[in-house]
Parts: structure tokens; sequence; C-alpha cells
């Protein structure tokens, strides 16, 4: 099939895929690691160690916090030391457990063999259980709990399971280094995962900048044999990788606002998610490791990186093993340049879903003075989710929350597009994500009150029996 991509808005920044051809490396152990409570979307997990425990490298040591949440493990040996608040890379104070790390001794029931197991289960529940028990959850950036995803609701259907394999932000190369290393691996995810969803269709959609790892996962396709599993070859467009933009270009189908993904019969998974769910099932592996660029413009390749790191190793212990901030760095991101966030905090530890470490020079990082909007309507015809950026900014100023819901703030995908393409410099996406917050607190007050008013029917209804 021919190259596709998504209907509307996008830009082309670009690549700077810098560490592209930097092989995977194992990033040695600390002495002492941090792991987050809150290191996916929803509830936070409840810690199930205490001070003094002995565990092991994979061992539950918190468990789910509420039906959107996931288990936690120890991706050390060692004795857990204290249990305590800490800041995270947002500079909020979330717990963390302390763990001294002592050898790296293992579970015994995780098979770390590098033999390659693929035969898929037969009991769908069994498969959805494994992966809960792993705490595997979305690693292109939402994070949401995958037994969760994996478990359409009453009445939906899955009629295409996508993987995104676009990393379409600059600089990251991480998923594209496990494309190219572990192609097997993610193919038997991805058919573990066509099981639980009833044999759907599979794409995996990879961006044409890609070739190697298109190779890669093509051959892995073609050996395996696995039915009704192909590779999309997808233009090079940001943001490619956005869950509804990946649907409409596969697929042809636009989510409405304020739809999900599997209204349409989707259901969208990241390849790096994919190896995780093979991990998972096949070996017994928990989610307790990752891979994270070092990247940034203006530094030699010898300084940049793909690291498999483990979850909670300070931030500041990587930079040091990767040889220290570069001089030329003004501004360190976690993420990509369009969606990343600007590192404060490099105490903060690594997370399931942590992706990067991106050092901008001064002259990459786009700071010029802001000045009055043109009306030139850039910011709009930029805009894959077909909103109105200098609108919402100006009614956000005006404190209109109405109007924001009425032009659909809630569905802004935090891209970055909008931004990247003002000629007048206008922080229009932090504007828009203060709305967005605004609007989505207001409509979740709405819900809740609403669920309360009909709970309390439901009470009267009862009473007068």
């Amino acid at each position: 099939m021919g190259k596709v991509t998504f209907s509307m808005g996008g830009v082309h920044p670009h690549d700077s895929k810098f560490a592209h051809g930097c092989a995977i490396e194992e990033l040695p152990l600390p002495q002492t690691v941090y792991v987050s409570m809150a290191q996916h979307l929803g509830a936070p997990a409840k810690p199930l160690v205490a001070p003094g425990d002995k565990v092991l490298v994979g061992q539950v040591i918190a468990e789910p916090g509420g039906f959107i949440s996931a288990f936690v493990h120890s991706p050390v040996s060692g004795t857990v030391k204290a249990i305590a608040p800490r800041q995270d890379l947002a500079g909020n104070f979330m717990m963390h457990v302390e763990i001294a790390v002592e050898g790296d001794e293992w579970d015994p029931a995780i098979d770390r063999s590098q033999d390659l197991v693929t035969a898929i289960p037969d009991d769908k529940a069994a498969i959805l259980d494994k992966i809960k028990a792993a705490g595997v959850v979305g690693l292109g950036g939402a994070t949401f709990p995958t037994h969760v995803k994996l478990s359409p609701p009453p009445g939906k259907v899955a009629e295409c399971l996508i993987l995104n394999g676009t990393e379409c932000e600059p600089f990251l190369t991480s998923d594209h280094r496990i494309m190219v290393e572990r192609p097997k691996e993610i193919v038997v995810g991805a058919a573990i995962m066509q099981k639980v969803l009833g044999g759907c269709p599979c794409v995996i959609g990879i961006e044409e900048n890609k070739p190697d790892a298109i190779a890669s996962m093509s051959a892995a396709v073609a050996e395996l044999g696995y039915p009704n599993i192909r590779v999309q070859v997808l233009k090079k467009r940001y943001p490619q990788g956005g869950e509804k933009q990946l649907i409409d270009a596969v697929m042809h189908r636009q989510v409405k606002s304020g739809g999900l993904p599997i209204d349409v019969g989707a259901v969208v998974q990241n390849v790096a998610t994919s190896l995780a769910v093979y991990e998972a099932v096949q070996k017994n592996m928990p989610l307790i490791s990752n891979v994270l660029t070092i990247t940034g413009d203006n530094i030699p390749v010898e300084r940049q990186h793909n690291y498999h790191y483990r979850i909670g190793i300070p931030l500041s212990y990587i930079v040091e093993q990767a040889g220290g901030i570069p001089d030329t760095a003004a501004k360190l991101i976690s993420g990509g340049p369009m969606m990343g966030k600007a590192i404060s905090n490099l105490d903060a530890t690594t997370v399931k879903g942590s992706s990067s470490v991106l050092y901008l020079s001064e002259a990459a990082t786009r700071r010029q003075l802001e000045t009055a909007c043109i009306r030139c309507g850039k910011c709009a015809d930029a805009c894959p989710m077909g909103l109105e950026p200098f609108l919402l900014k100006r009614l956000y100023k005006a404190g209109d929350l109405d109007g924001l819901e009425q032009n659909a703030a809630q569905d802004c995908i935090e891209c970055g597009c909008c931004l990247y393409s003002c000629p007048a410099h206008i922080p229009l996406l932090d504007h828009i994500r203060q709305a967005k917050g605004q609007v989505m607190g207001v409509i979740r007050a709405r819900a809740a009150a609403a669920k309360a008013a009909a709970e309390a029917a439901k009470a009267a209804a009862e009473a007068k029996k």
C-alpha cells in the first residue's frame, strides 16, 4: 500500500534524529532508586512494603489505587529505606519508595532468557490478568493502564489494532531502536493483543523516515506469519503519532469531539507497549524498564545515547553517566521539543513512560519576543484537531469558560503545532493548556453532579416502593 497520513493540519519540523544509529545500551544501576507511586494515568498506587523490607527485582511493591491504576514493581534488589514524598518532574510532591541497591537478584518466576516465545495463549482472561499483574501501561505518553484499554466496554468492538511506531517527535529515537533491535518481540506482543481483542486486524504504522525500522518490522511480520498483521508506511508529518491522527491515517475514520478511539472501532498501542505486553505474558516480566534517548542539537554523536534504564533512577545520575550537561545546553526537556516538559528538577526520577533527556541550545529553543497577533490564521491551519487557537487564547484571557467549551478547547491534544507555526511567537499552547484544564474541571464537576442526582433519584424511587 502507498504512504498515508491524516487529513487535517500538521507541521513539518526537522527530524533531528541524531541518535537513530546509536544502539541501545544498558544503563548501570545507581546506589539508590526512588520508585514513584504515580507513574501511570489514574490513581497513585498504594505501597505494600515498609522500611527495612528486602525486595527482589520484579517483586510487587505497590498495588493499584483504583480501577484506573497499575501495579508497581521493584526495579532493583535491596532494602527499602523509606516511603516518603519526593518531587517529581513537574515539581509536585508524590509518594516514592526509596530502595538501597544490593546486587541484582531477580524474582525466580521471571524468565530472563533471550529465547523467543511465539505460541499465543488461548485464555484471554489469563492474558489480561498477566498484563495487569505486570503493571503494563501505555508507553506512548499517556501511560494509561493497558489491561483497561484492551477491555472495550459493552457494545464496543475492536475492528483494528493500530501499533504506533511513528515516533513523530523530533530528536526521539527510543521507539526507532526497539523496532530495529527487537522487532519479533513487538510482533508477538501485537499478536497477543489481537487475541485479547478477538482477532481484529493489526496495522503497524511507521513513518517513512525510519527505513531500517520499516525493513526490520516487515521482516519480522513475514517470518512469524501471524494472520492479519501488516506494516503501513506513513508520510512524515507531525503529529502523525497522535492517536486520533493515526486512526484517521490508517482507518480513514474521525473520532468525534469527546469520543474515544473504540467509538470508531480502533485500539491504539505504542510499539514499546507491545514489547512490554510480550515480556509480561511470555516471560512473566513486569514493566520495570524502558528505553530513553539522551540527545540534543550542537552535541557530538558520542554524547548521544539510547539507554535501557530501570524505573526510579534520578535524572541527575543518567546525565552524569552520559557525560554531564553539555556547555551548549540552554534548556533541558523530558520528552520531545513539541510536547515535552522542561526539566527544572534533575533529582526527579525515571518512570515507566520516560522517553528522553533532551538538551537544546539557545538557538533551538526558539525563544523570541512575543508580538501582537496579526490574524494570519496559520495556527488554525496547523491545528490537527480543527481548532482555532487564536480564538481559544482570546476566550481564555476573557475568562469565558462557556465559549471555550463551545469551541472545543477540551479537544486540544497539546501537540504544539499552533505555537510552532505562530509568526508572532505567542505562547498559544501555554494559554490553551490552561484553558483546557479549566474546561475539563467544569466537565468533570458537571458529570459528578449528574451522577449524584441520578443516584439520589434512584434512591428516592426505591424508597417510595
